[in-house]
């Protein structure tokens, strides 16, 4: 996995490539809290995320929580097939706000 953030319409955009495993969910993990410790909202882009299994998705969870425990916005945008497969199996494309890409998020927060 590979990771840039970047800065977007007031979001802090994280954007992850490849597979989000087990073996580096924990860095998917330390990336997502950094920019939630930095007290902004925070947008992951899953576009070129190819693989995720059930440690990648505890690593979003965790960031939802925490994201709304601050009362700040967090958001999946991008998803891509693969990826959104293994949201809706386990129901989470119900839970977290998800978007086309950043531009479409924004219209959304008006």
């Amino acid at each position: 996995m590979k990771y840039t953030v970047r800065e977007e319409g007031g979001y802090t955009v994280l954007e992850l490539t490849g597979e989000v495993d087990l073996s580096c969910s924990p860095e998917a993990r330390k990336q997502i809290l950094l920019c939630l410790d930095e007290k902004r909202n925070l947008l992951v882009d899953m576009s070129r995320v190819n693989y995720i299994d059930s440690s990648g998705v505890a690593s979003l969870v965790e960031g939802f929580q925490t994201a709304k425990k601050r009362n700040l916005k967090f958001g999946l945008v991008g998803v891509s097939g693969s990826a959104m497969s293994v949201l809706q199996l386990a129901r989470l494309d119900k839970v977290f706000p998800i978007h086309l890409n950043v531009q479409e998020r924004l219209k959304a927060d008006g």
